[in-house]
């Protein structure tokens, strides 16, 4: 299982430690030390559509109108700290967040 996210992200690391504790094997990413590949960010595209670009951030309200009106690809591919977190590969799942749903995906009963 691989989280994406950063390490300074409450939630993520809130996703971490509780995966750990389940007893889950973890590979932890920072994607602002780490940035995903052209070919790790279009799956992801693929999978979560612009979702994956967290709109509610001061990153994205600081960003130039001409990049907040490209694709998802590009806001993140020039700050990947506007990637929604955190993103959990699963196998061949993916999940993004870590609500209800997700948490009940991911650990046991």
């Amino acid at each position: 299982m691989i989280i994406y996210g950063l390490n300074t992200c409450a939630i993520s690391q809130k996703a971490r430690k509780a995966l750990e504790a389940a007893g889950r094997e973890v590979d932890f990413r920072d994607v602002r030390a780490e940035p995903l590949s052209e070919a790790e960010l279009a799956e992801l595209i693929v999978e979560f559509g612009d979702r994956l670009v967290d709109r509610t951030s001061n990153d994205w309200r600081g960003l130039s109108d001409w990049l907040k009106h490209s694709e998802a690809e590009a806001q993140i591919a020039a700050k990947p700290r506007l990637m929604a977190r955190p993103v959990i590969r699963d196998g061949d799942a993916y999940y993004l967040g870590w609500d209800e749903a997700v948490q009940a995906a991911l650990l046991p009963e």
